[in-house]
C-alpha cells in the first residue's frame, strides 16, 4: 500500500532533485525513495558499526588489513 507524503524542500535542492530526474529517467518520488531507503539502510550500518568497532578493537583489530590477515 503507498500513501502520498508532501514534502518542503528549499529551492536548490528542488532543482537538483529536478536535475536528476531529467538525468536519471526516473520521477522524483523514485528518487526519494531510493534516498530514504539509502538513508535508512546507512543508518543501520552505522548502529551496527559502532557497536562492532570497539568489539574488534578488543580483540586487536584496528584496520581492514589486520581482518584481512587473520582470515586469508
Amino acid at each position: 500500500m503507498r500513501e502520498t507524503l508532501t514534502i518542503s524542500l528549499p529551492l536548490d535542492l528542488r532543482k537538483q532533485l529536478d536535475r536528476a530526474v531529467k538525468k536519471d529517467h526516473m520521477n522524483r518520488s523514485d528518487i526519494v525513495r531510493e534516498a530514504l531507503r539509502r538513508y535508512f539502510l546507512n543508518s543501520e550500518y552505522e548502529k551496527i558499526r559502532s557497536w562492532s568497532v570497539p568489539q574488534a578493537q578488543k580483540l586487536g583489530y584496528f584496520t581492514d588489513e589486520d581482518i584481512f590477515k587473520e582470515v586469508s
